[in-house]
């Protein structure tokens, strides 16, 4: 039997030394400064659940400019900051790598994985959709200025108000109504292609179907601006005189509104080629890679992966770039399967999108009650919404009071307990990375 070298022996019992040095205790979870986004389309004053977050942590003049989104995460373009000495989370999270969790670590770096949004929607965003892996690696090394990192951006929309939402290409038999109804839209897509589109079938292959609506709407998005203006001066004068004496489909309304939002754009007529989806309270809608979406109004809760990539192509003044939208979409023509979310304990309501860098959890917590976020091997966020409670944790032996407005991160290995204060329920919602991750 061969013995160690005295040498091989020491580094042998340092290993083993190691191996039985218990881990060091996580460290409390922090309180979260975070990034507001003042877009144009956001709601203004009192009416915008972000302000009324944001006035939380800084008072100000909620009315003076719309407050569209609340970021909490570490993305560059709004990173989240430590309320208890203004350091940066990333920062923070880099000389504690333990708080991320050793496989988090191992697969995503130092950062955090996702990025977690509070929206306040007051009129459209733009037509839009997110490159996946592979496309966003190559638009970044060619058009770095445009799209800025090489990440997917998949992404989950919780409606917190009614929210309404264009998603997808409505289906054949909605899209020939489309096309035998709106005359302006057949003088845009041309009598080839609307001929092409009138003619297929449910049963036709699908190859055929997509090729057909993909050159239909490219068509359509390439549209000149005057023959646009042209069309759009037709359709909504005809609308108007209409609606005096019939009542306008729910898509036609859409219509009229969007045009009021954005004249002369071509997004107000590309509306008519989505799915129209309107989410009621609790409802969340997943959007993957490569499909057209707009949000248009209400309030939500969204996560994605950490990155802002998007092509746009109408219903914005920014940059469109039509020509990688149209060549980048999937085509796929069905309504969208809206997620209830899975009751995981009482009062906890989970939506589980098909990857692996987040997941979200709707705690509705009743006054008297107490919910119990059990320890796991990566970290967490949340945000409160409403009402008043306190947060308890080992590392944090008095506890912590959290109320609207609050925002924290919460290391790897820590278990939480939230009750509320007072006769009101809390309501918060919680962000952390996809738990089959660590199946």
């Amino acid at each position: 039997m061969e013995h160690p070298s005295p040498p091989e022996a020491a580094a042998a019992a340092a290993s083993l030394q190691r191996d039985e040095e218990p881990s060091p205790p996580p460290p409390p979870p922090q309180r979260l400064r975070c990034a507001v986004q003042h877009y144009e389309w956001g709601r203004r004053g009192a009416a915008s659940l972000v302000a009324r977050l944001a006035d939380q942590q800084d008072p100000g003049d909620m009315a003076r400019r719309p407050y569209a989104e609340l970021w909490i995460g570490t993305h560059p373009s709004g990173p989240s900051t430590l309320l208890d000495g203004g350091e940066l989370l990333r920062d923070w999270l880099a000389r504690r790598p333990g708080a991320l969790g050793p496989a988090v670590t191992a697969r995503w770096g130092g950062e955090l994985p996702f990025l977690f949004k509070v929206l306040s929607v007051a009129k459209a965003l733009s037509i839009q959709a997110h490159p996946d892996k592979k496309l966003a690696e190559a638009l970044h090394a060619l058009r770095p200025s445009i799209y800025k990192d090489d990440n997917h951006k998949p992404e989950m929309a919780i409606a917190i108000t009614e929210f309404r939402v264009l998603y997808g290409f409505a289906g054949m038999e909605e899209l020939k109504v489309v096309l035998r109804t709106v005359p302006e839209v057949e003088g845009l897509v041309g009598h080839e292609h609307a001929g092409k589109l009138m003619s297929l079938k449910e049963y036709d292959e699908g190859n055929e179907i997509k090729s057909s609506l993909q050159s239909a709407f490219a068509k359509l998005m390439a549209t000149s601006k005057e023959k646009l203006s042209e069309a759009l001066s037709k359709l909504i004068r005809r609308l108007n005189i209409e609606s005096k004496i019939r009542t306008l489909t729910d898509k036609e309304q859409l219509v009229l509104s969007l045009e009021r939002q954005y004249a002369d754009d071509i997004g107000v007529i590309a509306a008519l080629f989505f799915n129209y989806v309107k989410l009621s309270p609790g409802e969340a809608l997943y959007i993957g890679a490569n499909e057209p979406h707009a949000y248009l109004s209400g309030e939500c809760i969204e996560c994605m992966a950490t990155s802002d990539n998007v092509a746009r192509a109408g219903l914005t003044p920014k940059y469109k770039d039509i020509q990688t939208l149209c060549s980048m979409l999937t085509y796929k023509q069905a309504f969208p399967e809206l997620l209830q979310g899975v009751c995981v304990q009482p009062y906890v309501r989970r939506y589980t999108p098909p990857f692996d860098e987040f997941e979200v959890d709707c705690c509705l917590v009743p006054a008297g009650e107490l919910v119990i976020i059990s320890s796991v091997a990566g970290p967490f966020v949340f945000v409160v919404i409403a009402g008043e409670g306190k947060l308890q944790a080992d590392s944090l032996p008095d506890g912590k009071r959290a109320k609207e407005g609050n925002v924290f991160f919460v290391p790897a290995y820590t278990e939480v307990k939230l009750s509320t204060r007072g006769p009101e329920s809390m309501q918060l919602y919680r962000a952390g990375v996809n738990s089959r991750f660590f199946s």
